[in-house]
């Protein structure tokens, strides 16, 4: 976002995006503090309160709307995208976001209802074919009772990751509700505080034996008679090496928080431990493709990091808000602490295309970073170590066209 300030005349001048989004629409200034302003269209829907996370918690503004019965939304602009909630009476009906993981379509892979063959078509066609629930069970793909499951999960899944986040803004607004699209819960507003409380607590319990999801949960020598429902599955698909504990709970079809839960009393009795895993190193092409890109990565990240020390949450927010099919490759990829990323999760990725599809694909992905930070490279550095760093960056593309067989 392009900073602006408020001239003498308190006038400011809004990016050409957010002119064209307003419009003609009328706009009167219903919140404003040292920190922000909010410019809102009350003919539309009418603001109640808005703020900052952190002077107001997440469990105030839901027990405010549950308290005094409101109907209508919060909107939260949060780092990374924004979450919507909505309201009839005091309760949650509905639950929106802009977050690619909380997509229904990631819901259903994640609790293992769609493979990964057909979240690729459904990522690659996007909304222009409509609705995604409507669409695959007319297919067939899913039974309704599948599609209900999901989306009740994907609203409770955005509300329990709400308490999570410490900044940001909020819009509370009265509005109606499109009855279509309310999912009925099966706790009510008061009993989901509670539980979004419990689970930040647990979640911090679980991550103790847990470790991170990017590691791999392996079996042992030790066995019980008594084991959580599920636990068979669970302990059958634990393979070392083979899943780290994100695709195992896709495999045994459980949700992150479930399947974090199961997981840690299982480590807890002691039948399965955590390891990191396999090397990320790649063989062939895709590990040569992998190794340039990640060489200049990790030296541009090493310059310009010491001149923007919030260097690396710009290029989480990029990676983020990649486009597909970009988004496809660095699905669940992490920047690692030297700024390179982790190239066994995006090879597992591409699996299932062709292989000259593969390299093309994770060429382009990586160029699209590496374009991104290369704008970092002239903003932060003088002129002599930019064109220096620019000069590598276009030796690499070169590299990478010639590996991939282009000639443009």
């Amino acid at each position: 976002m392009t900073k602006q300030k408020i001239d003498s005349n308190g006038k400011i001048a809004l990016s050409s995006q957010a002119a064209a989004a307003i419009g003609s629409s009328a706009l009167e200034v219903v919140s404003y503090s040292p920190c922000h302003a909010l410019l809102a269209n009350t003919e539309a829907c009418q603001v109640i309160m808005a703020g900052s996370l952190g002077d107001v918690t997440m469990t105030d503004l839901l027990s405010f709307s549950n308290m005094f019965r409101k109907s209508g939304s919060i909107l939260f602009t949060l780092k990374g995208g924004v979450k919507e909630l909505f309201f009839v009476d005091g309760e949650i009906v509905f639950a929106s976001s802009s977050f690619p993981h909380e997509d229904l379509a990631e819901v259903l892979y994640d609790l293992g209802k769609i493979n990964q063959a057909t979240l690729k078509k459904i990522k690659a066609v996007g909304k222009s074919a409509g609705p995604v629930g409507k669409l695959l069970v007319e297919k067939e793909i899913i039974t309704p009772k599948d599609l209900w499951l999901a989306a009740r999960q994907q609203v409770e899944a955005i509300i329990y990751s709400l308490f999570t986040f410490q900044e940001g803004s909020f819009c509370l607004r009265d509005q109606s509700i499109d009855e279509e699209r309310i999912v009925r819960l099966s706790m009510n507003t008061q009993n989901l505080i509670m539980e979004g409380l419990r689970r930040q607590d647990e979640h911090a319990l679980f991550m103790r034996k847990i470790i991170s999801l990017d590691y791999f949960p392996t079996g042992t020598d030790k066995s019980f008679s008594e084991l959580p429902p599920g636990a068979d599955k669970f302990l059958a698909c634990a393979t070392p090496g083979r899943l780290n504990a994100r695709d195992l709970f896709r495999r045994v079809g459980l949700h992150e928080f479930d399947g974090m839960r199961t997981l840690y009393n299982l480590l807890e009795k002691g039948v399965l431990k955590m390891e990191e895993g396999p090397s990320t190193e790649v063989g062939g092409d895709l590990g040569q493709i992998l190794k340039i890109y990640n060489s200049v990565l990790r030296t541009i990240y090493a310059r310009v990091s010491l001149k923007t020390p919030g260097f690396s949450e710009e290029i989480k927010s990029f990676l983020r808000d990649l486009p597909q099919p970009f988004s496809f490759v660095m699905r669940d990829v992490e920047l690692l602490e030297d700024g390179s990323l982790d190239g066994q999760k995006m090879v597992a990725n591409l699996e299932g295309l062709e292989e000259g599809d593969k390299k093309k694909l994770l060429a382009d992905a990586l160029s699209e970073l590496v374009f991104m930070e290369s704008m970092a490279v002239r903003r932060e550095l003088d002129a002599p170590q930019a064109q220096s760093l620019i000069a590598r960056v276009q030796e690499i593309t070169n590299r990478v066209k010639s590996l991939i067989g282009r000639r443009d």
